[in-house]
Formats: structure tokens, C-alpha cells, sequence
């Protein structure tokens, strides 16, 4: 997956200041070519533009270039059926498999919907996990955050018991614990990326270790270049280049490897509709080719 390192970026890069809004935007409404509280997304090799279409109780996939999207899970009111979703907050493609996963929170659990009807039914992967961000990395494992155990589970591939590799010692600032993780990314080397919405930073465990480093903020609350205000999204690239969104600063952070300040990459011109602005960023993706797409609600 593109949220996986299979991205690799120029580390002199630079993004256009103004974006261009490709999926919704018209209104909070349930219009295919609306969006209601969106959150996660992923973008698949040809910009297809998956989103976790929170208050729609549904997944909605943009093709590249398209005025509407359609519904591609859910959309079939707020439930715990096996057609049915309930207030979903993140979506990975599962190219293997062809089909999503699918973090659909408030049922507690991991879906896999198929990308094609009739291909294969829904299942239910994972049961009673307070779910959120779900990450994938080229083994098939499969990285949940956690909210209730304020940790990230990994499930290897006919796991039905996953492994504890990031948090899980109750909330707290300590090295070993998270507070309010939400989203997570993984590098090559297996190593997890968390964002920390209650401490402001984002947090890299090392696989196997028992606790985990700053690789983001950590400065406490604020807007200056050391510091962020309730991170959400993060995605890290093959250089060890953490990309995060300082949601209530309203832009997206760039953080190299080793670096102890980051730099604004989009928005950080205050919240607003304008094409340099963002309100509430919350999800990030690459597309192959190295655009920045984020869901701003």
C-alpha cells in the first residue's frame, strides 16, 4: 500500500501551495458526489481515491479526474450487518485479495468488503478492537490501532490473536505508552509510526522494542516548527521521512529522519476554504507519482 513505504520521495521535494479538491466539498450531505465527516483514505496506483465516509456510514471511491464517487462499502444505513457499517474511520486496499479493509469502528471490528461484486463475500476479520487507523506492509500483516488499549496490534496472516508492537501499557506520556493514538504507518524494516493526538508527537517503535522514540513533535502543544497540536494522519516514505497532520494547526508537517523540527508542506495559512488553507486535516496519502492527498473536514 502507498501508505506503506512503497513511496519514495525526493528529499528536496516541494509541493504547490494551492490544492486542487478532487473528492467532495459541495456539502455535508450523502450525495455521491458528497462527503459527511470523511476521515481515512487511500489512494490506489491509478488515483483511485478510496475515503472513509464517517457520518455516511459508508466507503466512497473517487476515479481519478471524477465529479461523483461511488459507494464501494456500506451506504446501506448505520448497522452491524454484513452490508452495513457503522461510522467507518479508515480504508487500505488489500491488492493480493482485491478487496478493502475496512476499520469499522463503531461495530468494533475489521471488515473486508471485495472490490468486485461477487468475487468473494464480506467477512468479518478481527472482532471487539476499538479500532481506528489500519495500516498493511508487504507481507500481508495487517497493523491496527487500538484506541481502548491506547496500542497497535499486528496481525500476521492467519493470526486470529494479534501481537502487541506499539503502546498497550495503558494511556500516558512514559516511552512505553501512547495517549490517543490514531493513525499508523510502517517502514521496511517493520518499524510503526503512531501519531499521538494527547501528546502531540508522532512516536516510532522499533519492531521487537519495548519502547518507542520521537520522530515528530514532542515539544508540547503548539504551532512553531518544533512542535504540533492533535496529529492525525502520518505516513512515512522510504528515507524515514515522516509526513503528519498537525490537524489543529491546520497544515501538513514534513519531519526527515533524525530532524529535530519539521517543515509545512500544505496549508499553514490558518483554517479556512481558500486553496492554500486546510481546516481539520486529518487522513494523508501519496499517490505513486508523489501527490499529497488529504481529507480535510
Amino acid at each position: 500500500p502507498l501508505r506503506a513505504p512503497a513511496i519514495s520521495i525526493h528529499p528536496n521535494a516541494k509541493w504547490a501551495q494551492n490544492g486542487v479538491t478532487v473528492a467532495g466539498a459541495n456539502d455535508w450531505d450523502n450525495g455521491l458526489n458528497e462527503l459527511f465527516f470523511p476521515y481515512g483514505l487511500y489512494v490506489d496506483d491509478d488515483q483511485t481515491i478510496y475515503v472513509a465516509d464517517w457520518a455516511n456510514n459508508r466507503v466512497m471511491g473517487w476515479k481519478a479526474g471524477a465529479t461523483s464517487g461511488q459507494v464501494v462499502a456500506g451506504g446501506n444505513g448505520r448497522g452491524d450487518g454484513v452490508h452495513q457499517l457503522n461510522h467507518p474511520l479508515d480504508v487500505i486496499v488489500d491488492k493480493e485479495r482485491d478487496s478493502l479493509i475496512i476499520s469499522d469502528t463503531e461495530n468494533k471490528r475489521i471488515v473486508r468488503w471485495p472490490r468486485r461484486n461477487g468475487t468473494t463475500s464480506r467477512e468479518i476479520i478481527i472482532s471487539n478492537i476499538e479500532c481506528i487507523g489500519l495500516t498493511m506492509d508487504e507481507n500481508g500483516s495487517l497493523y491496527v490501532v487500538d484506541n481502548e488499549s491506547h496500542g497497535v496490534i499486528r496481525y500476521r496472516i492467519g493470526d486470529t490473536i494479534g501481537t502487541v508492537v506499539a503502546g498497550g501499557n495503558g494511556e500516558g506520556s512514559r516511552p512505553d505508552q501512547l495517549s490517543g493514538p490514531l493513525c499508523v504507518s510502517v517502514d521496511r524494516n517493520h518499524s510503526v509510526y503512531v501519531s499521538n493526538f494527547w501528546n502531540h508527537r508522532v512516536i516510532k517503535w522499533e519492531e521487537g522494542a519495548r519502547e518507542g522514540i520521537i520522530v515528530a513533535g514532542g515539544q508540547g502543544e503548539g504551532n512553531s516548527l518544533t512542535q504540533l497540536k492533535g496529529p492525525r494522519g502520518v505516513v512515512v516514505d522510504q528515507l524515514g521521512t515522516v509526513y503528519v497532520t498537525d490537524t489543529s494547526n491546520h497544515r501538513i508537517m514534513r519531519w526527515p529522519k533524525g530532524a529535530t523540527q519539521g517543515s509545512v508542506i500544505a496549508g499553514g495559512n490558518g483554517a479556512g476554504r481558500q486553496s492554500n488553507q486546510l481546516t481539520s486535516p486529518v487522513g494523508l496519502s501519496f499517490d505513486r507519482h508523489g501527490n499529497l492527498y488529504v481529507v480535510d473536514y
